[in-house]
């Protein structure tokens, strides 16, 4: 199996950083595409950012400029570096990915979501 754990969520004032994390463990052979989405209190769940295994993003327009997805694949791990936060973008924050697992010969392809972490933007 696997597990996906995000962090580094906060309280935050507008204008300020935060760089969330997400780490994936587990029996994994390699993770092709993974995602930052976000959803807030009666909001339906929203792509963020997404990021191919090669480094190709892609962004919502409502933080292009502000916010950047990068990944660092020997680690599992993706990351999001969130500049310029507004109130607009408090929400709960989860990490997504494309998981290739299992031992050799019984390997399996699957969609993998972590429990999320809070972002909150006020003063």
């Amino acid at each position: 199996q696997v597990q996906l754990v995000e962090s580094g969520g906060g309280l935050v004032q507008p204008g300020g950083s935060l760089r969330l994390s997400c780490a994936a463990s587990g029996s994994i052979r390699s993770i092709n595409d993974m995602g930052w989405y976000r959803q807030a209190p009666g909001e339906q769940r929203e792509l963020v950012a997404r990021i191919t295994r090669g480094g190709s993003t892609n962004y919502a327009a409502s933080v292009k400029g502000r916010f950047t997805i990068s990944r660092d694949n020997a680690k599992n791990t993706m990351y999001l570096q969130m500049n310029m936060l507004r109130a607009e973008d408090t929400a709960l924050y989860y990490c997504n990915a494309d998981v290739l697992w299992g031992r050799i010969g019984s390997l399996k392809q699957s969609w993998y979501w972590g429990q999320g972490t809070q972002v909150t933007v006020s003063s």
